[in-house]
């Protein structure tokens, strides 16, 4: 049982040290462990200094390309590398490195295919009153965009099985974690949470730089991650209001007219109809989106056996 480490990184000469003593040497069940950063570009003596250390991988890049897609490449690499279990971590030490063990136990038991820490928001000290709300409030969002009970949604640790890790497919170039979620949930793939603990702060937040921007890009991922996974019930339920508003005008309309008060609510008559109209389009968007979301998931089917045999047959070479 082959378990690798990842941990994308940019800039992360000053804290790669720290994170990596913290990591684990051994754990029961595993056989071997390795480590793997991705270079997201990185201007200073990153990759310096993960050869100096130790680590057995690094995937470069030749400049900052993001978290999202830093993710997803080392996920391949990984792969390729015949991991049995990938573990993702952050390079600033923000997690503790030796719960990684509490992250792998569900596969190595066979309970989940992705295990996700939950850190103790709450009483996270460098945490603001601000950010701990907004934590909250979007992890509620992404539970009920993707029908899980993942209460930390944009907790970076996490484990994936290889099967889970064949299936992730990230769209969005801002952030992973999300997006995984609600693929995750979609797609029936079991996981669960785990409590997890963390470390002091080394370095501010690059991914917290702004909070209103934050927000606004997180929305945008959400939205987009729903549209793209469930697109009937998105379009289905904004089309149903809208026709619904539209109806309501209408009797109210009709009321007036009944009551010979007609002639100064053409206004409403006129609403009414292009609610309803609207409605109706909306409801036809979400059925050809659902149509489109179908030969997707025919396509990704495609990707997965794709990655898969390019995969096993790397892994065979790693193993001779």
């Amino acid at each position: 049982m082959k378990l690798i480490i990842q941990i994308p990184c940019y800039n992360e000469e000053e804290t790669l040290e720290i994170t990596y003593n913290d990591l684990p040497k051994h754990i029961e069940g595993i056989d071997t462990i390795e480590y793997l950063i991705i270079n997201d570009g990185s201007k200073d003596k990153t990759v310096e200094k993960a050869r100096e250390l130790g680590f057995h991988h690094i995937v470069s890049f030749k400049q900052n390309k993001g978290l999202a897609k830093g993710f997803t490449a080392g996920l391949d690499a990984c792969l390729h590398l015949g991991a049995d279990i990938i573990v993702n971590t952050d390079a600033d030490n923000q997690y503790c490195g030796a719960d990684i063990e509490k992250l792998v136990r569900p596969i190595l038991d066979e309970k989940a295919d992705i295990v996700i820490g939950e850190r103790p928001i709450d009483e996270t000290e460098h945490f603001s009153w601000k950010k701990k709300k907004f934590q909250h409030l979007g992890s509620w969002v992404v539970r009920v965009a993707s029908g899980t009970d993942i209460p930390d949604a944009p907790s970076g640790f996490r484990a994936y099985s290889r099967e889970a890790a064949l299936r992730i497919n990230v769209v969005n170039n801002y952030t992973y974690t999300l997006e995984t979620i609600i693929q995750a949930g979609h797609n029936k793939t079991a996981m669960i949470s785990v409590p997890i603990r963390t470390n002091a702060e080394t370095r501010p937040s690059r991914l917290f730089s702004s909070m209103w921007r934050y927000m606004k890009r997180s929305a945008s991922v959400i939205t987009r991650s729903t549209i793209m996974y469930s697109p009937l019930r998105f379009f289905g339920i904004v089309g149903v209001v809208l026709f619904v508003l539209g109806l309501i005008l209408g009797i109210r309309f009709l009321v007036f007219f009944l009551s010979g008060d007609g002639d100064g609510h053409i206004q409403s008559l006129i609403l009414t109809a292009i609610l309803m109209m609207l409605g109706f389009q909306t409801v036809i968007t979400g059925l050809l989106a659902d149509t489109i979301a179908a030969n997707r998931k025919i396509m990704e089917d495609i990707q997965y056996r794709v990655r898969k045999m390019e995969c096993e047959t790397d892994r065979e070479k790693c193993i001779k």
